[in-house]
């Protein structure tokens, strides 16, 4: 007997009409017949209901960063340049469509290993801040920066010594391509002030894609302390400091979303009893999948229905070209089934166990496994949620020369 695998919980706010899924003010099936399949679909709506309830649970003095590593989408990126009180790159290519987008050089930081000279000299150019990864990185920022006559923005980003517990990636504790040992900190922020550059602060990013309240709070109020600690060790009062992000979205059966009012109170507590080198500090967290993933949708058609040894398999037109994490084939272990639906039955009760599948001659193309759906077939549309965020350009979308899915960004 085949053993049935739960789905995700499907995220809220979307709405039926007619039995079919409807994403802005659109059903799923006219979606798909206008733009064609396989189609990411954003909703702005649900973007902006999704950064004004994190606003109002967060002290007023806290910024929100969009990290657009997590959706780049010219459209999107434009609405969240919008809401956003910052945006976070993370190499030159997304400077170069973060400033087409309408950012301020100002509102944009630069973080990541391995940045090239040329990158180097287009971010000191444009004016943005960089957050500097290693001592190596600085001395090649300030070199480049005096060859340009440039006053360059540089901040620190800190390979902390604790993680964020329960974090789906850790990017600190131990050691790490991210950031510089604490050890290393003061020395080179001294070496930025002799060099008479702009230095703006920390970088802290213990982990990613948390859903326990606790352990953000907690990983939160190390980082405050941190920042302290070095800021007395360097002498000089921070200007800014990012406190990383976390904030993750429910994607598989028994995830529960982040209580982020509990975050919000922790953290307008921790503001009220600053230490005094911080107490004019400007401070940040940078988000992008907790923004942007709920928000979308993955839209492809069915274009065959095949029994094999008898299960059903709903052969679709995209895949895992497209949706490289819900194949389970982005640093899952153990594969899960993400949210997903029959669109144009949205409405109706479980009736057969099916397996999902692209397009691709891989086994390992597999959207949903052994899940429980309402009975589909040829031309009805399968939608797999929490798209918003490392879907189109995390996949490898011209394996097997398939090419990439359309985007669109609806009201």
């Amino acid at each position: 007997m085949t053993k049935i695998k739960p789905i995700g919980p499907i995220p809220a706010g979307y709405k039926v009409v007619g039995g079919e899924l409807v994403i802005g003010d659109e059903k799923a099936s006219d979606l798909v017949t206008k733009n064609g399949s396989p189609l990411f679909v954003y909703s702005a709506e649900l973007l902006s209901r999704k950064i004004n309830r994190l606003r109002s649970a967060m002290p007023d003095q806290l910024n929100i960063h969009y990290a657009m590593k997590a959706n780049p989408f010219g459209p999107l990126l434009e609405h969240m340049i919008g809401e956003a009180d910052g945006i976070d790159i993370a190499s030159g290519g997304e400077l170069i469509m973060a400033l087409a987008a309408g950012a301020k050089a100002e509102n944009i930081s630069f973080a990541g290993p391995g940045k090239r000279d040329e990158e180097l000299l287009h971010a000191i150019e444009a004016g943005i801040t960089i957050n500097l990864e290693s001592p190596g990185e600085c001395d090649r920022a300030i070199l480049i920066a005096a060859g340009a006559g440039k006053k360059p923005r540089l901040a620190i980003r800190v390979n902390p010594d604790f993680d964020l517990k329960g974090s789906g990636m850790k990017m600190g504790g131990g050691a790490k391509p991210f950031g510089m040992d604490i050890e290393l900190v003061a020395p080179t922020a001294q070496r930025i002030l002799d060099a008479g550059a702009h230095w703006r602060g920390f970088h802290i990013f213990a982990g990613s894609q948390a859903l326990k309240a606790d352990a953000i709070v907690e990983t939160q109020a190390q980082t405050i302390a941190l920042a302290a600690r070095l800021a007395e060790e360097i002498g000089e009062s921070p200007e800014h400091v990012n406190l990383g992000g976390g904030f993750g979205i429910p994607y598989f059966p028994g995830d529960e979303p982040v209580d982020i009012e509990v975050i919000g109170n922790a953290l307008t507590s921790q503001f009220s009893n600053l230490p005094n080198i911080l107490s004019k500090t400007q401070f940040a967290i940078e988000l992008g999948r907790y923004l942007v993933g709920e928000a979308g949708v993955y839209l492809t058609r069915i274009i065959d229905r095949k029994v094999s040894q008898g299960h059903v398999f709903l052969v679709t037109d995209g895949g895992l070209h497209h949706q490289l994490a819900a194949s389970g084939n982005f640093g899952t272990v153990v594969r899960r089934n993400y949210p997903a639906a029959v669109a144009t039955k949205f409405d109706q009760k479980p009736s057969e166990v099916v397996s999902i599948v692209g397009c691709l001659c891989t086994p390992l193309d597999r959207l949903s496994d052994n899940a429980e759906m309402p009975k589909a077939d040829v031309g009805d549309v399968i939608a797999v949620f929490c798209a918003g965020a490392y879907g189109a350009t995390a996949s490898p979308a011209n394996f097997l020369g398939q090419g990439p899915a359309r985007e669109i960004i609806v009201g």
